[in-house]
């Protein structure tokens, strides 16, 4: 698994969780529902903004997100 791809299933685990959906993140997070997909899918890379707002829009600190099993290895 690559980095885009831990990254997307890191997101889609967070939301399910908190039972957005993705459309709901993606307008909180003040981005596009059509490219949050491509995030969660790993099929996409973003930039540290759009990081930010993502874990933002889940609640957490950016340090916390990727204090996960998820990032090892």
């Amino acid at each position: 698994m690559n980095i885009k791809e831990k990254f997307g299933l890191r997101i889609r685990i967070l939301r399910e969780q908190k039972k957005y959906s993705i459309e709901h993140l993606a307008n909180i997070s003040d981005v596009d529902r059509n490219y949050l997909s491509a995030i969660e899918k790993g099929k996409r890379n973003c930039s540290l903004e759009i990081q930010e707002k993502l874990i933002s829009g889940l609640e957490m600190e950016f340090a916390d997100f990727f204090n996960d099993a998820v990032f090892e290895k």
